[in-house]
């Protein structure tokens, strides 16, 4: 673990030098992925949701028929610009420049936030950040979803520690409703109490 969060420079240059730096549009693995993820929590439908990093908005075009208002995030603006060619003008879907948890929305409680290959880079007071944000913006009854991947990475944390980190600040408020581990990523679900 270390101490500092990645910047939205980095995230620019990685978009800036490569369309699709992880693959998020063409790899069978994301595609596996992203349907998992839609099928935990497509038993429901969210009123208001909120998706933290949504790169290219590919996890984004899988959200958005599940929820009435989806506010997706990201720190780059290379991203961003991505991820409006993905989604366009679908109704409910808003697009924001947003460097969380640094930035956060000023809005109503959350129903649902998705953290999807994101939290691992986040320094340990961002972890702490994120958490007391959540934990006063997730509504009742309200979900975070975690979906990360668990290889090595040279990111501020693994996927395991970020989570963890999380769990360990949420627990008192939070449940979970599953946790599963894939070959290459662990999806965890937490319930507000």
């Amino acid at each position: 673990m270390t101490g500092a969060s990645l910047t939205a420079q980095y995230f620019d240059d990685i978009f800036g030098s490569d369309d699709d730096p992880w693959n998020l549009a063409s790899s069978k693995y994301e595609a596996a992925k992203f349907l998992h993820t839609h099928d935990v929590l497509a038993d429901r439908r969210y009123a208001r949701a909120m998706e933290i990093g949504c790169a290219h908005g590919v996890l984004t075009g899988h959200l958005a028929p599940m929820c009435d208002s989806l506010l997706a995030v990201d720190i780059s603006s290379k991203a961003l610009a991505k991820a409006r060619e993905q989604v366009g003008d679908r109704p409910g879907v808003s697009l924001a420049q947003m460097a969380f948890p640094q930035d956060t929305p000023d809005a109503e409680d959350f129903d649902l936030v998705v953290l999807s290959e994101v939290a691992y880079y986040w320094g340990l007071a961002d972890l702490d950040r994120a958490s007391e944000w959540l934990r006063d913006h997730v509504s009742p009854g309200g979900r975070i979803i975690l979906v990360h991947y668990t290889g090595e990475t040279d990111y501020p944390q693994s996927g395991d520690e970020a989570v963890e980190a999380l769990w360990t600040e949420l627990a008192a408020d939070f449940d979970v409703e599953l946790t599963e581990r894939r070959d290459k990523y662990r999806l965890d679900l937490w319930k507000r109490r």
